[in-house]
């Protein structure tokens, strides 16, 4: 929370500002620096001079496989989580038009990544490892995507999906991520719905739940 009135009256100017903006003047911008550093503001990702505040991302949704809550429950295989590109799809969709070419431009980096790796048993079907993708409002050390997201995977990292080979990635728009791995499908999942529920926040704030910043 501000911690004075006139954080707040910052904030207030931030979420009325169409770019985001502050004036250059030394009384906001001493106010603006704590609101940084404690992560009630970040960098905007649409305006290059603009801020955005973690309040006003809020009601933003996040995005991940719209069949998830079936894969919890026992009632699909993870095989047939929905594929990235429609959930790339949906965040585009949801971003006003004057930032949807942008968004859409990242899609082969986000949604289109290759397979890393095939995994095989004896007797077995060879499988794609599973990647899937999911987005939520925040910031990083660099900025974020289009309409101020990270981007993240649940990961498959070796062969033997029932054992702990899976890891939650989360990404800014550089290459800063953040990384929480062996973990068994359930505590993926269970990572990813705490991630979800936690946004907006920082990729510096992650720490505090399992997360290692690379």
């Amino acid at each position: 929370m501000p911690h004075s009135e006139f954080e707040q009256t910052v904030l207030e100017t931030i979420e009325h500002s169409p770019v985001g903006a502050v004036p250059r003047i030394p009384t906001y911008l001493d106010a603006l620096a704590p609101l940084l550093a404690s992560f009630q503001v970040y960098a905007a990702a649409d305006q290059k001079d603009g801020y955005v505040t973690a309040r006003s991302l809020a009601s933003r949704p996040s995005f991940a496989a719209a069949n998830i809550d079936a894969l919890l429950a026992g009632q699909i295989d993870v095989e047939a989580l929905e594929p990235n590109a429609a959930i790339f799809a949906r965040y585009v969709a949801s971003l006003p038009a004057d930032r949807q070419a942008k968004a859409t431009d990242l899609r082969t980096t986000i949604a289109g990544r290759p397979a890393q790796h095939r995994s095989k048993h004896a007797g077995d079907a060879i499988h794609d490892p599973i990647h899937s993708l999911f987005l939520v409002p925040g910031s990083g050390p660099e900025r974020g995507l289009p309409g101020n997201y990270l981007y993240g995977f649940i990961h498959q990292m070796g062969a033997d999906r029932d054992g702990p080979v899976w890891a939650v990635h989360l990404h800014d728009a550089g290459d800063n991520t953040a990384i929480s791995g062996g973990l068994s499908l359930a505590d993926a999942l269970g990572k990813f719905q705490e991630l979800a529920a936690s946004a907006p926040f920082h990729l510096h704030e992650l720490a505090d739940l399992g997360f290692e910043l690379h």
